[in-house]
């Protein structure tokens, strides 16, 4: 027995309780996973199904396991039919996130969710996605407009050559299909990263209400290709690059300034050659951060990365600064490349 069925059995017996104060019972509620109150609680009886029926309970839902080594697992289907049959369509009105996986989401999906502004698909394949998001009876013309969230985790095929372009073009269609979208978490698991080409593909897309935005890139270009203006209203980037190669085609419509940043995160685990070059630069542009959070690999020719470095190539330019996260790994290299 899992610890997730023993969850499940505690929760039965919480109808043996049922004198327990309602202020005790929510306490105890609120230590488990909203899905197994549901699943459990709901119409059991009046004073229950009550309580369950709390927006703390009902808002936002995850129908889906997320395992010990961070990896995405669907419910049993016994208690997907009971979801679809009976809870779903119970509280539909009531839900503003929902998390699911692949398996379950077109079931899921073709209710009617008239508040929902949040939606996280996990465990997504490419051709399965393609499908998804091409059928109009899954997304309907109100909730692409009325999506705000959306986290995109798409499973790695190892057999897939063409994934990234795929990828791009995924990313790129996002913003037609959710014309609202304020937030956007595109594949940029820790876990199973995967790094996204846009500035050989050059793809048009734009989007005038996007505020937050974390995805993975194959390149520091890339990084340079979603901060030229195409999201002007963008406050906070959280990008994981692949690759930041030693000198860049810079072009001139990539070096505005972008004072409406107000956080920034880089994570790199590659080793580069450009901090002096086009690291600093770009900090240069994002003057008004409030917060930044730099995860490098940095090989100097000079002197290495010190506090000193820090503040006078990159604190003392953002006068905004409150939290400065960072974890910098410095190496010395010769004119040679050598270390030293």
């Amino acid at each position: 027995m899992n610890i997730r069925d023993e969850k499940i059995i505690m929760v039965h017996s919480l109808v043996q309780l049922d004198d327990l104060p309602d202020e005790v019972l929510m306490i105890i509620l609120k230590k488990l996973d909203n899905d197994q109150v549901l699943y459990s609680l709901i119409s059991v009886n009046k004073r229950l199904n009550t309580l369950v029926h709390d927006s703390i309970f009902t808002s936002h839902l995850t129908l889906m396991k997320r395992l010990a080594n961070d990896s995405i697992s669907p419910l049993s289907e016994r208690i997907l039919h009971r979801f679809y049959s009976q809870i779903l369509p119970e509280i539909h009105y009531k839900i503003q996130w929902l998390s699911i996986e692949s398996s379950s989401m077109e079931r899921i999906l073709s209710a009617n969710y008239p508040n929902l502004h949040g939606l996280g698909l996990y465990n997504l394949e490419m051709e399965t996605t393609t499908h998804l998001f091409a059928n109009e009876n899954i997304f309907t013309d109100l909730m692409k407009n009325q999506i705000l969230s959306l986290i995109i985790c798409i499973r790695k095929n190892r057999k897939q050559t063409s994934g990234k372009d795929e990828n791009t073009i995924m990313f790129t269609n996002l913003f037609t299909m959710f014309t609202n979208l304020q937030y956007l978490n595109f594949n940029s698991s820790s876990i199973d990263p995967q790094y996204i080409p846009f500035e050989i593909l050059s793809p048009i897309f734009i989007s005038s209400t996007l505020l937050e935005l974390h995805v993975g890139v194959a390149s520091f270009e890339d990084c340079l290709y979603l901060l030229d203006g195409r999201f002007d209203q963008l406050r906070a980037f959280y990008v994981n690059i692949s690759w930041i190669p030693c000198s860049s085609r810079l072009r001139s419509n990539n070096m505005e300034n972008l004072p409406d940043l107000k956080c920034f995160s880089s994570h790199s685990g590659a080793d580069t050659l450009a901090y002096d070059e086009l690291i600093v630069p770009l900090l240069h542009r994002m003057f008004n951060l409030e917060k930044l959070d730099l995860y490098l690999a940095i090989c100097c020719k000079n002197a290495l990365i010190d506090g000193n470095n820090l503040k006078k190539n990159i604190i003392n330019h953002m006068p905004k600064l409150d939290k400065f996260k960072f974890n910098i790994r410095s190496t010395g290299v010769s004119l040679n490349s050598s270390p030293f």
